[in-house]
């Protein structure tokens, strides 16, 4: 870039700072400071020129050009020349002094300017300053400032020219009246005096090595006397701070003699500065000049002084230090260097006064104290050294302190007596055995931010400050090796310095391994001259325990560990070479979990195989005893911790396993049994583990001490019969029964296999028994304390489990296998079923589990029992609300997989399609639950069953799955179920069963079929609540099922779907529907022989319902049947009972859907009524001059079903209640006066029962109904029913059940009822003669009676009374045509 576009871009840059916006703004200056690193020459005169031509730019943009230009000149100093210094000097120069007044940021930054060019032109600027401070006038503010800051900046270069500035200088100080030049010219006397004395430090280095502090004396005391004497005592307190400031350099270049006559005055005059200004430390640090100028010159008045400087010195460090204060943090740091320069000349006054004030009763003051001894003891080491004994007996009463900054304060004492020798003299371990106790305090949950006015730090805080101390003293100070090792060593069993494990096992590695490699003889362990150190024994069992627990207390697991492996020659010479490999392996395990995903059961296993394997490598049997021993010792330190005491018990069960002396072993377990503390859950489940790992080498052993034990004296007392009438919540024996029961059942199941059944039923379960139920007086007492059951179920399911795993178990006969069961059964059915507190129904379902595999086999009563207990123990439990800890979903979801394992295990005896169908009946009943979380738990258990069943089925010979059509008709409508999850488990039980028709057809266990494969696809678009898409997908799932069941399974699959039209989930109802019309769609050309059986069904089914969608469907089904096969639709309907109910009505009606099929119907039923004769003549008394014409059945029928199938829905359902039910009644009278005319002569006469009046019409007509179809009603006698029979259209012929009866004709009843006819309904008509039989009719066709009244006879209507005879109307029954036929008139339908 050349030079003119440089210029052109700094002018266009500079034109922009002038925007308003401040960002634009801080750009602007941003991008002119990077072109000034690039070119600073041309980007400087461009600033000199923009400044210069733009007289009347606002300060503030000045102020932000002078800024960049002091940017461009302290970067690139070294680049500039003469020349563009020169011109930047006058311009800075100019800026800073053209106002008179005081702009500071403007005039400041001018400053700054020619102090960054007085680094290397120092000689330029201080010719241009010295040019504005003449003599006699007193010169602008910002010449002496920068004069002032010229020298601290470059003091070789300024110092030389110091003579003649202070000449001329210091007779302008009469001069200055204003505080504002007071001050600055305090400032400047300050930064030539801090100059002068940095050069005289550094005269090696001075250009001129000849310069003296005697050349300034006179100057700088002529100085002194003015700001001492007259300006110190203004009332401006920034001159009083701007005075004081100055002294403290200043004192060092007085004379001595000078400066020894002016320290009585000097030190009170600065000390009573203290009261008057809050801020302290500008005064602080001039006091600590003053202080180290009379020490160099030996000033004996500091003496005098002393006592009154330390008052005020130690009141300023015992205020509360705030860290986010720099003022106040820098004053504590001055008022330190204050003490270190008066312990350098009075170190035994200085002692004197601070000790004492360690048993103050304030805080502050005894924080204070020791902040400042343990200064004195980092800065003045040299005269401290004789005083460590002293110091180290004054530490007592600190280390009783229980505040907690003064524990802080105690502990960052004692790390500076640890770097400085002091806990190498006596008392020394005291001081490190307080580290360790703060090492243990609890830690804080969440630390809190200490405030300044707090009484207490958090814990954590002191905590914290003492870990680190603690591995820093061990790690950092060489000479600390010997006092810390082994004494470190004492803290590790302790009780009490539990949570300092962690900081102590890592100090002690660090501490071994120093003194490994510095001499291995050295770092074995003399534990004879030493009593308090711990045995190998119990550092072993204490650094084996606390892993258990490995992420506690900061991984107190992986640092016990560590030091395990490094102590390993301590422990036991032939540990080393083992360790090296278990351990690493061990602290890989930690390092791949967390605290909350770590397997807790999984690592103790692993910790307890690292102990066997250290047993057996050690191979001693005298050490394993005496380790077993120590075990037991220190078994009760861990009261309150069961965890880890649980674990312990553990090991000691391990450990007498790896003992060979007997003696021993019954002596250690008896301690056990004796001093266990039973009322502890985990200490009870401790005992038992450690019985049962104990019997695996022990089993006599041990199996005899347990009996022993119930017969001494210990559990007799805690048995006796004073105990039955204590509270249960005050007596232990159940606790102590229940923990034997629990030591039993670990015996059976650690125990070997082989050793263990053969004593399973003589020893284990006799005893564990006869400690459940004990007797009292000779009376067996059952607890109910719901610890001792869950200890008995827990144990017989150990024990059952153990039998099972042996390689005889399952073929061998047990003999308590009934006795287990019904125990069990009787725990879950006393559970309360309606919710899951407690593992009992768990683990007794688990107990059966293990039990059921035994033989003998159950027997098929016991088996059914105990199914229903556990499905009804379980599945009727309420859904339990949402639990934080989760324990209560955990507790449901182990009790519901208890039970799927006790299906599977009785189904397993019973691998057949029968066995299937026996657990399936199970839990129909469950399936079809109103309660939706029984029927997704019902049809989660079926889904279970089926793929167990799946996946274990071995077809040796093609044979049929027979329930395959009645499993799927139960499963299949739960698909549109109202819970999701209950749709969902239904298609994957339809989808099991298809596979399992696949396996019994032959095909492989792996082979996928493409159309079954469909289900899960539609398994997923189950989860939508639309209920169109619900129905389209149980549409899909029956085309599936329709293309994958065998023709044999149909009519069973449409037969259960017609039963789960009844369903009370309308929704499963519809779906139902849904899939039998699919079905019969699909599949209904394979059902001609089974017609008559659907129609007889589907008529039953809307006997049963009045639901709108299952009359549709039915209809609809009769509709598809008959669509391909009419003819037998036809004739299943004709062979309903007569007279035709309204539902059968409904399915005739079925028939006139469609034209083409109502046209086949009509044909049929023609051809049919052409080929019978309408009624048949007899005679029923030998004088009788006309014959009697009785109707023929099937014409009837045909004539009914004709007119049902023509019959108008909308008059259909015009027939309300009044009409609907009894509109066929005058049909059946007249079909009961035909049946009356057909009997034998002698039964003609006898008593008929009528239908009474209150039952009402539709009790009147059930009531006829039930006479014609009664065995004793004669119908054989009705002519034409032998060949009914014959040909297979009769009622009988097709087994079809009576319907109720159905409507009557509404045009006559209407007319009668407006005109107030007699059957009407009005009140007041005769009632039928009861008791009379029938009279045959007149020749005519009329009653005689009515001829005998003189008025015109009336047919009789519904329920006895005068009225219009019905028509064949929608519900069928003998209309006017039949009867008309009957008397022996002509048929209208032959016409």
């Amino acid at each position: 870039m050349s030079e003119s576009h440089v210029q052109r871009l700094s002018t266009i840059l500079l034109d922009a700072i002038t925007d308003k916006d401040p960002l634009v703004q801080e750009q602007v200056c941003g991008a002119l400071c990077a072109l000034g690193e690039s070119r600073p020459e041309e980007v400087l005169l461009a600033c000199a020129e923009h400044l210069r031509q733009h007289e009347k730019l606002a300060h503030p943009y000045r102020t932000m050009i002078l800024r960049a230009v002091e940017t461009v000149v302290s970067s690139r100093i070294g680049e500039l020349d003469k020349d563009v210094a020169r011109t930047t000097i006058l311009l800075a120069s100019g800026e800073m002094t053209r106002a008179k007044e005081l702009v500071c940021d403007w005039q400041q930054a001018a400053s700054n300017v020619l102090v960054a060019l007085g680094k290397r032109f120092v000689g330029k600027v201080m010719e241009e300053m010295l040019s504005k401070f003449q003599p006699g006038l007193l010169p602008h503010y910002f010449v002496v400032q920068t004069l002032a800051n010229l020298s601290v900046s470059n003091a070789f270069g300024t110092v030389p020219f110091l003579t003649s500035i202070l000449s001329t200088m210091l007779p302008m100080l009469s001069l200055a009246k204003h505080d504002s030049m007071r001050v600055v010219f305090c400032f400047a006397l300050q930064r030539f005096s801090e100059s002068t004395l940095e050069y005289l430090a550094n005269l090696d280095q001075a250009p001129d090595p000849t310069v003296r502090k005697d050349a300034f004396a006179t100057d700088t005391l002529s100085a002194y006397d003015i700001l001492f004497h007259q300006w110190l005592q203004s009332r401006e307190a920034k001159l009083r701070l701007a005075v004081v400031e100055a002294l403290g350099p200043m004192s060092h270049l007085l004379p001595s003699e000078k400066l020894e006559e002016q320290l009585p005055k000097l030190l009170p005059g600065v000390l009573a500065l203290y009261k008057k200004h809050a801020e302290t430390a500008h005064m602080s640090k001039s006091l600590a000049q003053i202080l180290e100028a009379a020490v160099s010159v030996g000033s004996r008045t500091l003496e005098v002084q002393l006592d009154s400087v330390l008052a005020v010195l130690h009141a300023q460090v015992c205020v509360p230090v705030e860290s986010s204060s720099p003022l106040v943090m820098s004053n504590q740091k001055e008022v330190l260097r204050c003490f270190t320069v008066l312990a350098c000349c009075s170190p035994d006054r200085l002692l004197a006064f601070l000790l004492p004030k360690l048993d103050s009763s304030s805080e502050r003051t005894r924080v204070g104290t020791l902040q400042v001894l343990r200064h004195l003891i980092n800065a003045a080491a040299a005269q401290m050294e004789v005083k460590k004994p002293f110091i180290l007996s004054s530490m007592k009463l600190p280390l009783l302190d229980t505040n907690s900054k003064v524990k802080r304060a105690v502990v960052q004492v004692i790390s500076a007596m640890a770097h400085h020798g002091y806990l190498e003299q006596p008392g020394g371990e005291a001081m490190m055995e307080y580290v360790v106790q703060q090492c243990a305090l609890p830690p804080e949950s969440e630390p809190q931010k200490p405030c300044a006015d707090s009484e207490n730090l958090p814990a954590d805080g002191v905590r914290a400050i003492s870990i680190s101390t603690l591995y820093l003293v061990s790690t950092t100070v060489d000479r600390m090796s010997d006092v810390l090792w082994p004494y470190l060593l004492e803290f590790l069993v302790p009780v009490r310095f539990t949570r300092a494990l962690t900081p102590l096992c890592r100090s002690l590695v660090h501490l071994a391994q120093k003194r490994q490699e510095q001499d291995a003889d050295a770092f074995l362990i003399q534990y004879n001259g030493n009593a308090t150190l711990p045995s190998p024994y119990a550092i072993t069992t204490r650094l084996l325990v606390v892993s258990s627990k490995p992420y506690l207390g900061d991984g107190r697991g992986a640092a016990s560990l560590r030091l395990l492996s490094v102590l390993h020659r301590n422990i036991h010479p032939v540990l080393g070479q083992r360790w090296a490999t278990t351990i690493p392996l061990l602290l890989e395990h930690l390092d791949e979990y967390t605290e909350e995903t770590l397997p807790q059961k999984e690592w103790e296993e692993k910790l307890l195989m690292f102990l066997r394997d250290t047993l057996a490598a050690v191979a001693d049997n005298t050490w394993i005893c005496q380790l077993s021993l120590e075990m037991c010792r220190q078994l009760p330190n861990y009261n309150e911790t069961p965890q880890e005491k649980n674990f312990l018990y553990k090991c000691i069960g391990t450990t007498l396993g790896a003992a060979s002396h007997k003696e021993v072993v019954r002596k250690h377990l008896q301690e056990l049994l004796e001093t266990a503390r039973y009322q502890e859950e985990t200490e009870r489940e401790g005992l038992a583990c450690c019985f049962g790992i104990c019997a695996i080498s022990h089993l006599d052993d041990t199996l005899a001490q347990l009996e022993d034990f119930v017969k001494s004296d210990v559990f007799r007392k805690s048995t006796g019969i004073f105990n039955i009438f204590k509270d249960r919540s005050e007596n232990e024996a159940d606790k102590v029964r229940s923990a034997l029961v629990l030591c039993y059942g670990h015996v059976a199941a650690r125990a070997p296999r082989e050793l263990v059944q053969p004593r399973v039923e003589s020893d284990i379960f006799r005893n564990m028994f006869q400690c459940f139920s004990t007797k009292v007086l000779g009376i067996k007492v059952e607890t109910k304390d719901p610890t001792l059951r869950l200890s008995l179920v827990r144990s017989v399911c150990m024990a059952s489990q153990a039998v099972c795993g042996s390689a005889r178990g399952s073929a061998s006969h047990f003999s308590r296998k009934a006795e287990l069961v019904g125990q069990m059964m009787e725990f879950i059915k006393a559970e309360p079923p309606d919710s899951l507190r407690t593992p009992i129904r768990k683990k007794a379902m688990l107990a059966c589990t293990y039990l059921a595999s035994l033989e003998p086999a159950l027997e098929e009563q016991v088996q059914a029992e105990l199914v229903h207990s556990c499905l009804h123990s379980v599945l009727a439990v309420l859904p339990e609300p949402t639990v934080e800890d989760g324990r209560q979903e955990s507790l449901y979801l182990d009790t519901m997989q208890a039970l799927k394992d006790l299906l599977t295990s009785l189904l397993q005896r019973d691998m057949t399609s029968q066995g299937l169908q026996r657990m399936v009946e199970h839990l129909s009943p469950w399936i079809k639950s109103p309660r939706g979380h029984e029927r997704v738990r019902a049809l989660g258990l079926s889904a279970c069953l089926l793929q167990y069943f799946l996946e274990h089925l071995h077809v040796s010979a093609l044979v049929p799955f027979h329930n395959l059509g009645l499993l799927i008709g139960l499963f299949s409508p739960r698909c549109a179920d109202l819970w999701p999850a209950t749709r969902q488990e239904a298609v994957s039980c339809v989808y099991c069963l298809l596979y399992l028709q696949l396996g019994y057809e032959g095909f492989s266990r792996d082979y996928r079929d493409d159309v079954a494969e469909q289900l899960l696809a539609l398994k997923d678009g189950l989860v939508h609540p639309d209920p169109a898409a619900l129905f389209h997908s149980c549409h899909s799932i029956a085309q599936v099922i329709a293309k994958r069941l065998p023709p044999d399974q149909l009519i069973s699959l449409l037969l259960t779907l017609f039963e789960g039209l009844g369903d009370p989930d309308k929704d499963c109802s519809r779906a139902a529907t849904v899939m039998i019309n699919c079905l019969l769609k699909e599949r209904g050309h394979l059902l001609l022989e089974k017609v008559p059986e659907l129609v007889s069904v589907l008529r039953a089914k809307l006997q049963e319902t009045r639901e709108e969608h299952v009359l549709q469907a039915a209809q609809h089904s009769v509709y598809l049947l008959a669509s391909q096969h009419h003819a037998a639709v036809v004739s299943s309907l004709l062979g309903s009972p007569l007279p035709f109910d309204s539902h059968t009505g409904t399915l005739w009606r079925a028939l006139a859907v469609e034209p083409g099929l109502t046209a086949q119907v009509l044909g049929l039923l023609l051809e049919k009524l052409s080929r019978d004769v309408p009624f048949k003549e007899g005679r029923a008394f030998l004088l009788s001059t006309t014959p009697d014409r009785v109707a023929t059945l099937l014409p009837l029928a045909l004539c009914g079903g004709c007119a049902a199938s023509r019959a108008s829905p909308r008059r259909q359902r015009g027939c309300g209640a009044a009409h609907g039910a009894g509109g066929g009644l005058g049909a059946a009278q007249d079909l009961g006066r035909a049946r009356r005319r057909c009997r034998p002569a002698g039964q003609r006469h006898g008593k008929v029962r009528r239908p009474p009046a209150a039952l009402g019409d539709e009790g009147a007509v059930q009531h006829a109904e039930q006479r014609v179809r009664h065995p004793e009603g004669h119908l054989h006698s009705f002519p034409g029913r032998a060949a009914q029979q014959q040909r297979g259209e009769g009622p009988d012929a097709l087994g079809v059940a009576a319907g109720q009866p159905g409507g009557a004709a509404e045009g006559q009843l209407r007319e009668r009822a407006a005109a107030g006819a007699p059957g009407s309904g009005q009140r007041g008509h005769r009632l039928p003669r009861q008791g009379a039989g029938p009279r045959p009719p007149a020749p005519d066709g009329h009653d005689r009676r009515a001829g005998r009244r003189g008025r015109r006879p009336q047919p009789r209507g519904p329920g006895g009374h005068g009225g219009p005879r019905a028509a064949a109307g929608p519900g069928g029954g003998l209309g006017p045509t039949l009867r008309a036929s009957a008397r022996g008139h002509s048929h209208p339908a032959l016409l």
